[in-house]
């Protein structure tokens, strides 16, 4: 299915009477205060955030996978789910895959197809989580850490070759998330599995090209409960420095301990110039992988005011890669990773009504009340009109979800796809 301009045009008329009115009253509300209306429309409508190929079908548990409905089966079906996204938000420009999972049979096709859809290809993404079918060493006792020389070599070559499936396609980055741990005590040796960590990623580092970005994703726990060889973004932070100046850490929302401060590790890490990506995703327990926003929006918000401040103070610090990396068990896909790029930009779009200046006063003057008021007066306005602004401006839905619905989407893909089938790779 593809979703032309005229269409979307077609669906914003029956919306544009309600936008405009929602739209002057902020718009005035906000010049009154000293905000730069158009500046954050347009910022608005550039930022853009990849989808992951992982995520377009029927997440699941250990317990079961419930199937959706025009399920995309193949990478070409993947990237034409993402298109739609793109049509309907303009903000979900790019697409990150997963190695093997998304191994192109076409590379020419498949860069033509992502071409059609306006799309380019983000972080590529390794597993040395899974053993695959044929595989020459097991990544049961580890892969980057393993004590296994035979496992260890084996996923460095697989990091390697996904390097190579990247450079076909225009990718600049690598994220290595790893599975890597114990879950016993006495099981591995805490210096060992480091060391062996840090020797697989030097060896990673040193295969790509010298314009690439290495990302180096953390979690405290989860597959393995007792240890996990990267498991803060301190362990993250000394690995990216020991590989390079173009090693970064990747924080990802759901990878932290409950009730840790994700915003100060942000301010830490942009700060020292290596916070490489960010994954979206929210929780309310560990690594729920839950629609953005939908558990703790102001903990998003907090974020984004340490992530906007970072990128206007921290020349040092590329400019982040945003993906989102969440799990769709009873939602349909394509419609929760709407909600989500929504969340984002909310959050993006509150922290840019931040005034810093005002707020930098009151922490000089130890005005704790004022400093708060500052930020939760942003966080409480209704920002929603600048982000459909920022849509009609470059083409897109002003309501994506209504639009959708209404453009009846998903019907179209099950008629198109079936009703039984399942993504690749999950």
């Amino acid at each position: 299915m593809i979703i032309r301009k005229d269409i979307i045009e077609q669906y914003n008329k029956g919306e544009i009477e309600n936008f405009n009115t929602d739209f002057d009253f902020l718009q005035n509300k906000l010049t009154k205060s000293g905000s730069n209306v158009t500046e954050i429309v347009n910022k608005i409508a550039d930022f853009q955030v990849a989808i992951p190929s992982w995520a377009l079908g029927a997440g699941g548990t250990r317990f079961g996978r419930f199937s959706y409905g025009g399920e995309p089966s193949s990478l070409e079906q993947k990237l034409d789910d993402v298109g739609l996204i793109h049509a309907l938000t303009h903000s979900a420009g790019a697409i990150s895959l997963h190695i093997p999972w998304d191994i192109p049979s076409d590379v020419a096709a498949i860069k033509e197809k992502a071409v059609s859809h306006g799309l380019i290809f983000d972080a590529m993404n390794s597993n040395t989580f899974q053993d695959q079918p044929g595989a020459k060493a097991s990544y049961k006792f580890g892969s980057l850490n393993a004590v296994n020389e035979d496992s260890r070599a084996y996923a460095v070559e697989h990091n390697k070759e996904v390097i190579r499936i990247g450079k076909e396609l225009g990718s600049k980055s690598l994220t290595v998330w790893l599975a890597d741990g114990a879950s016993f005590p006495g099981q591995l040796n805490f210096q060992t599995a480091l060391s062996n960590t840090e020797k697989s990623l030097k060896e990673i580092y040193a295969g790509m090209p010298e314009d690439w970005k290495l990302f180096i994703e953390y979690k405290p726990y989860e597959p393995n409960f007792y240890s996990t060889t990267i498991q803060d973004w301190g362990t993250s932070f000394m690995l990216a420095n020991a590989c390079g100046e173009r090693a970064y850490t990747l924080v990802d929302l759901g990878h932290h301990l409950p009730n840790t401060n994700i915003e100060q590790i942000v301010a830490t890490l942009m700060y020292k110039g290596k916070l490489g990506g960010f994954h979206f995703n929210d929780s309310k327990y560990g690594d729920d992988d839950l629609t953005v926003g939908s558990i703790k929006p102001y903990a998003l918000f907090l974020i984004f005011n340490e992530l906007v401040y970072g990128m206007e103070n921290n020349p040092n610090n590329p400019y982040p890669a945003w993906m989102i990396d969440a799990s769709h068990n009873i939602k349909d896909p394509l419609e929760d990773l709407l909600q989500s790029l929504e969340a984002i930009l909310i959050a993006y779009a509150q922290a840019l009504l931040v005034d810093q200046k005002a707020l930098k006063t009151a922490q000089l003057n130890n005005d704790v009340v004022g400093a708060q008021d500052i930020l939760q007066n942003a966080y409480r306005t209704d920002v929603r009109p600048l982000l459909r602004a920022a849509r009609l401006h470059t083409g897109a839905a002003l309501d994506p979800i209504s639009a959708y619905r209404n453009l009846k989407v998903r019907e179209n893909l099950i008629t198109e796809r079936g009703l039984n089938v399942k993504a690749t790779g999950l």
